[in-house]
């Protein structure tokens, strides 16, 4: 039986900002100049092009805020729809499916495709040991007899069925009566077995899910994957996480925290 403890996750894709096609833009419309900050990442330039196109700010009518103040007051001001503009899309693996039930409840903004337990055979699926578990042996052994209980009631599940295809199969194809299979036996299934999703979510859903999910008490797999992602999008894109930082529990655990904004005034 395969175990997991630690998710892991991939970055597929991130915005890109064709900066020359804009400045031909302006330069063909008005004859505006953009002072852009020079070191700004593409998602920063989208973010920022976004909000001043609102009010063809640009040229002599551009505030002299640079990149970082220009986002971090949009921010402040909850001017936050720009920041819909630029996402990202991530595998995230190693990951249960207790997870992800709970992250696909973030319709706004993102996109999910997940691993099918119907297309998928699942006899040899890896399981998700909860985080602490192993310090308390009595729960340990009970939740590895759980697993192995449901990993073998699956086996034979799927095993008995195709024994009595020719008496249960009926107007199915092949390809139906196996998918048919699969659905039943997914049902012995635990919450703890090991899937893999790909999301993509842009910048505003993806700043909600932190603040949502990323510091909540006792729910240490969503914790972790939320810090995972903080970790890969901060140096992305500085300016549009500005307000969170990366904090530790006390039994060691990460979370992702936004900041008050007595403290944000020390770190503008």
């Amino acid at each position: 039986m395969s175990l997991t403890k630690t998710p892991k996750i991939y970055l597929l894709s991130r915005s890109t900002f064709d900066a020359d096609a804009f400045v031909r833009f302006l330069s063909e419309e008005e004859g505006l100049v953009w002072r852009r900050t020079q070191g700004a990442s593409a998602a920063e330039d989208i973010v920022e092009a976004s909000g001043r196109i609102c009010y063809m700010s640009f040229g002599d009518n551009q505030s002299p805020r640079d990149n970082l103040q220009y986002i971090q007051n949009l921010i402040r001001m909850g001017h936050e729809s720009v920041l819909e503009h630029v996402a990202w899309t991530f595998l995230i693996t190693g990951v249960s499916r207790a997870f992800t039930h709970q992250l696909v409840r973030h319709r706004v903004g993102f996109a999910f495709s997940q691993l099918s337990q119907q297309y998928h055979d699942e006899r040899d699926a890896a399981f998700v040991v909860p985080s602490g578990l192993e310090a308390v042996p009595d729960a340990m052994h009970a939740w590895n007899k759980a697993i192995e209980g449901a990993r073998r009631a699956y086996a034979e599940i799927v095993n008995a069925l195709r024994q009595s295809e020719s008496t249960i199969r009926g107007d199915l194809n092949r390809k139906e009566f196996q998918r048919a299979i699969r659905s039943a036996a997914r049902s012995v299934l635990p919450q703890a077995t090991e899937t893999k999703i790909i999301v993509t979510g842009n910048a505003r859903a993806i700043r909600h899910l932190l603040k949502t999910r990323g510091s909540i008490p006792g729910d240490i797999e969503m914790r972790e994957v939320c810090a995972a992602l903080f970790k890969i999008l901060q140096p992305e894109a500085p300016s549009l996480f500005f307000d969170f930082e990366l904090q530790t529990f006390s039994d060691e655990s990460p979370a992702v925290v936004q900041m008050p904004e007595e403290k944000l005034s020390l770190v503008s």
